[in-house]
């Protein structure tokens, strides 16, 4: 029995005696622990990540914890000269954790500062300054976008989508699930979502971590077609990689010292996957104005990456200012006009954004779209903003009317009977109005009518099961309601030779219907609108003006006929 006693006492863990191997120990165990946290917490080893003050404190703790211990805390040794074993205790703090004390109080002394200095109590010019704001013209700015154009799905119903198109993958389902990380771009003049795939768990990921991930989905947001892209070889760097190649972990290695936003998965205009992340700075103070002054894109097959300021981005990369970020910088940009304290008290002419976003596709680039209202919040809007997702650049759009939330309300009366639920409007310019599209839902989250409101007079609501039918719908309710005349409606033209002519009285007005040598379609003139359909025969060659209509419509209707 003391055999065994001896034995376990001289297999206990001997402490350093000596000061420098004591400090030595201590450093070695700080540097294990902060390695550790380190890897699991990623830090920025940046003055303006608040994660930093962190990191460092734990640092400071964790070496002052060790420091105790290898002293046996003060207590087990007394001096020759009889001092007390409370000023040895005081003493060793003196010497091993006060330059560390005196470090933790500066860093704290710098964050408490550097907080102080970047509020917007002191500093509101310079957060209204972080957005530059110009004004536009919404029916010169906003083209009108063909009907076959129109995004019509939103994010939560391509995600769906894509989980289900996984689903019918039977080589993949069992390995693979869809990652719901989906981001709007351009592709190839199409607006798409893209997403890659994921890991379906560990063991599934330790299984085929050679190989990669071998696809990403993208949707189609105007067909709702959803498709698995297939690589020819797999992706290795993700957010469900768990070690070194988890895109987070990759990345801050390589930028120790780089804030990052949130990376955003795309592909190029050759279908190439790649992780774009942002760079953010601070522009006010020490943690105040984000920014953003860059970004790193990197290669999600090889792991190469590459960075670029924001002047030098690729023109194909769509998402580097985040919708939220430009709402938070514009409700800085609408709240400061007249200083920190009106924002608060009396808050003359402060307006803020509405609560969602959406987003349409212009020259190639992603614009974020949402409301501007009045710091009152009420039911109605001033107008709404456009900011281009790459380059920040962001108009206000004059335009009084009803908030994407009445909007959408009114859209859902529409079809109560039905329970359809309206997603987040689209901002569209339909006969150079403003125009909310509404895409409506089932319970599963499949979209089966859409709806367009108009937003100076959201009384005016149309429903249709196609696009191209609730399009036109709208366009005639508008020209019915007396909001635009019918010369001010999308028009285009047709010629060619009269093969058919027909006329009916309908409603006590006479109406002819012509159709074209060649062609299926009629065009329906009345003739209290041009008196020159009465005198046109078969085989007469003419020009037809007449309004758009839906994919496959047997008749249009005509607006003017011209012999030639």
């Amino acid at each position: 029995m003391k055999g065994a006693v001896i034995l376990a006492k001289k297999k206990k863990l001997r402490l350093p005696t000596s000061p420098v191997g004591k400090i030595c120990f201590n450093l070695a165990v700080t540097l294990l622990v902060g390695f550790i946290y380190f890897y699991v917490s990623l830090p920025a080893i940046n003055l303006q990540s608040e994660e930093f003050y962190v990191f460092v404190g734990i640092l400071c703790f964790v070496y002052s914890l060790c420091a105790l211990v290898t002293s046996g805390f003060g207590l087990t040794a007394q001096s020759d000269s009889g001092k007390s074993m409370l000023r040895l205790y005081l003493g060793f703090i003196k010497k091993q954790c006060l330059p560390i004390g005196i470090l933790f109080l500066l860093l704290l002394a710098v964050a408490l500062i550097g907080q102080l200095v970047s509020l917007p109590l002191f500093r509101a010019a310079d957060y209204r300054n972080l957005l530059t704001v110009s004004n536009g013209d919404f029916a010169t700015d906003i083209a009108e976008i063909s009907f076959n154009e129109i995004p019509t799905l939103d994010k939560n119903s391509a995600e769906y989508l894509s989980d289900r198109q996984m689903g019918t993958l039977s080589d993949m389902v069992s390995q693979f699930e869809y990652s719901f990380d989906s981001s709007q771009i351009n592709y190839q003049g199409r607006p798409v979502r893209v997403a890659p795939i994921a890991y379906a768990d560990f063991i599934k990921w330790f299984t085929n971590r050679e190989q990669g991930l071998p696809a990403y989905v993208m949707v189609d947001m105007v067909t709702q077609e959803a498709t698995v892209v297939r690589l020819d070889e797999g992706m290795h760097y993700s957010f469900s990689e768990p070690l070194n190649r988890n895109i987070y972990r990759h990345l801050r290695f390589q930028y120790p010292t780089y804030l990052f936003g949130t990376p955003q998965f795309e592909i190029d205009e050759e279908g190439q996957p790649y992780w774009i992340a942002p760079r953010i700075v601070k522009t006010i103070g020490l943690f105040g104005g984000e920014d953003i002054k860059g970004a790193v894109l990197v290669d999600a097959v090889t792991g190469e990456s590459q960075y670029y300021d924001l002047a030098d981005i690729p023109t194909w990369v769509d998402n580097v200012y985040t919708p939220d970020l430009i709402s938070q910088q514009y409700d800085y940009y609408g709240t400061m006009v007249h200083g920190f304290f009106n924002s608060i008290f009396g808050q003359k002419d402060v307006t803020v954004t509405t609560w969602g976003s959406n987003y349409i596709a212009l020259n190639d680039d992603v614009y974020m779209y949402t409301g501007v209202t009045s710091a009152n919040a009420d039911q109605s809007n001033l107008g709404f903003l456009l900011s281009n997702q790459r380059t920040k650049e962001t108009r206000f759009y004059q335009a009084p009317g009803a908030t994407e939330s009445a909007a959408m309300a009114s859209a859902e009366g529409e079809v109560q009977d039905l329970g359809y639920t309206a997603t987040f409007p689209l901002l569209l310019n339909i006969s150079n109005q403003p125009t909310y599209f509404i895409p409506l839902m089932d319970a599963t989250n499949l979209v089966k009518s859409y709806a367009m409101v108009n937003v100076a007079q959201y009384q005016i609501v149309v429903t249709g099961s196609t696009v191209s039918q609730c399009e036109q719908s709208y366009i005639r309710t508008l020209e019915e309601s007396g909001v635009v005349q019918s010369e001010d409606l999308p028009q285009t033209e047709a010629s060619g030779v009269i093969a058919e002519i027909r006329s009916a009285v309908l409603d006590g007005n006479t109406w002819y219907y012509i159709r074209l040598e060649d062609s299926p379609l009629f065009y329906a003139i009345q003739a209290k609108d041009d008196q020159n359909v009465v005198l046109l025969n078969v085989g007469d060659p003419v020009t037809i003006q007449h309004e758009l209509g839906e994919e496959n419509a047997a008749i249009l209707n005509g607006v003017s006929v011209t012999k030639q």
